[in-house]
């Protein structure tokens, strides 16, 4: 995968500006522009949902691993952008 893809089924490009940025990347940039952010990441809470479906992660574990937390360990998309 790269920064830019297709998705011939809705037809439409995909930009991915950030991806290439490790989670080190975006925080210096978020501290050195001095840009809002929620202090849930603060908190540990790295993907940041609705209040029930929403915990806080290990530092070191999936980030996503906080959402849908009570589900099994499969895939858990939104469905916006599923293949």
């Amino acid at each position: 995968m790269s920064n830019l893809e297709y998705d011939k089924e809705k037809k439409l490009y995909k930009y991915h500006p950030l991806f290439d940025w490790s989670l080190e990347d975006v925080e210096n940039y978020i501290k050195e522009k001095n840009i809002p952010y929620n202090s849930l990441h603060d908190k540990g809470y790295m993907s940041i949902g609705c209040e029930p479906c929403t915990r806080a992660v290990i530092k070191g574990h999936d980030f996503r691993s906080g959402r849908w937390w009570w589900e099994n360990d499969g895939p858990k998309e939104c469905g916006c952008h599923v293949k």
